[in-house]
């Protein structure tokens, strides 16, 4: 079932940002005046087609899913002989230099819309975060040596103010990305509001593929193992467990939190476990034997009990306006830092283990689809806003390679030579097989 989900995630995910993406082709193109003669979703060997409208455009569906276009009345791969003037006007190279460019850029400026609108939409209805508290940081940690302590609100870091967890990870990813160090803005209960500083030598070097946050010593504050309701007939209330009570220990293994909790119960299904509770003053010793439930070939342990203090949850919401404010905000900022990534990556700085592929990307459908719609929205956004960025570097068959060609016209007012297009174009397409053989290669290792 987790496969069927996440295949099916993976498809509509990459179908709606492929669909989008050659739709702000087609608009800006049939808005140039240019005859568009097929919109492909998929690449290869048409599988299913449908011709419609004046200019009966082929409306198709490919064999290879990985992709799709718009093949325009082009003379460079139609043979344009016998054709009408009409149509002939309609040529794409015969268009101006500033309608080829609005008709290549269109489509990654799509994708970056599209992203806005998703951003935009979430923010109106509404999205619960972890406020940005902090658990104890490990001493050794860079955290810790910071001076952080558990239970601090993160609020600013490097001047950006922060609310939610999510901003604490992403001002951190940036601070690791500029190479310099972070300043940290929190609130400490008994103490006020307080400025620590994390010195750029604990974010020089560090692998972005890993949580950058949790390296640094810095993760979400999570609530204490202590007993909410208790189900009728469950094995807490067999147990003798009441709602109240503080599991304080396992089997005389300190548990730190109710995440610890749940791991340790999970992991004991059918197991005698000794909980060391805390209940009115006292610590008692309770025997608990997890019931055990299996789900495929996993066996999980479930005592029947709920949480008493959840984590610290923010309603992130914006009116319309300040909601499409905030989304290209957000937009801009996810380009930008994609940017510097692949800056790094070209520089040696950063790893090239970062290069990721379709079956990490159908691994994350899966994963933020089965965690909620707004998990899954904001995904679609993410891989949006890379897809706009990858497609806009200048590389040869691809839209910034395009985009570039064109550029160099506008400067030395002629086209670039067909034979120098053509050896660009080879280069280009041995770099995107390059690129995939890596992403693949490096999709693989993690499934590893």
């Amino acid at each position: 079932m987790n496969l069927l989900q996440t295949i099916v995630a993976f498809a509509v995910a990459l179908g709606t940002l492929i669909i989008f993406h050659e739709l702000g082709h087609y608009l800006v193109a049939r808005w140039c005046g240019v005859k568009v003669l097929r919109f492909s979703v998929g690449m290869g060997k048409v599988v299913w087609s449908r011709k419609v409208g004046p200019d009966q455009t082929e409306w198709a569906v490919s064999a290879l899913p990985l992709g799709g276009y718009v093949k325009m009345l082009d003379g460079r791969d139609c043979d344009l002989k016998g054709l009408p003037e009409k149509d002939l006007a309609r040529e794409f190279t015969r268009q101006s230099v500033w309608k080829r460019i609005a008709i290549v850029a269109a489509g990654p400026i799509a994708n970056f819309l599209l992203a806005i609108a998703l951003f935009a939409g979430l923010y109106m209805v509404g999205v619960a975060e972890p406020a940005a508290k902090i658990a104890p940081p490990p001493a050794a940690s860079a955290a810790g040596i910071a001076g952080l302590r558990g239970n601090d609100l993160i609020t600013a870091i490097n001047g950006e103010k922060v609310r939610v967890w999510s901003e604490v990870r992403w001002n951190l990813i940036q601070a690791v990305i500029d190479k310099k160090g972070a300043v940290i803005d929190v609130e400490r209960p008994g103490s006020g509001r307080l400025e620590l500083s994390l010195h750029a030598d604990a974010l020089t070097g560090m692998d972005m593929e890993s949580d950058v946050a949790a390296k640094l010593g810095i993760a979400l504050a999570r609530p204490p193992a202590k007993l909410g309701d208790i189900l009728p007939g469950s094995a807490a209330h067999k147990a003798g467990l009441r709602s109240g009570d503080l599991v304080v220990a396992i089997d005389g293994q300190p548990v730190q939190d109710w995440v610890a909790f749940t791991n340790t119960v999970r992991s004991s299904g059918g197991k005698l476990l000794l909980f060391a509770v805390e209940r009115d003053g006292r610590v008692l010793t309770i025997p608990v034997t997890p019931d055990a439930e299996t789900k495929g070939s996993v066996t999980v342990g479930k005592i029947g009990a709920y949480v008493a203090a959840p984590t610290d949850m923010i309603e992130v919401q914006a009116g319309p306006v300040e909601a499409v404010v905030k989304g290209a905000v957000k937009v801009w900022d996810t380009s930008v830092m994609t940017v510097k990534m692949i800056g790094k990556m070209l520089a040696g700085e950063v790893s090239w283990k970062n290069v990721t592929g379709p079956i990490t990307i159908a691994d994350y459908a899966g994963q933020t689809a089965r965690i909620g719609m707004t998990s899954y929205i904001g995904f679609i956004a993410f891989i949006s806003i890379s897809l706009g960025v990858m497609n806009l570097l200048p590389i040869p068959v691809l839209d910034g390679g395009l985009l570039l060609y064109y550029s160099l016209e506008v400067l030395t007012g002629r086209p670039l030579p067909e034979r120098v297009g053509d050896i660009a174009q080879r280069i280009g397409v041995g770099i995107l097989v390059t690129l995939m053989a890596l992403a693949v290669f490096n999709d693989v290792v993690r499934l590893l």
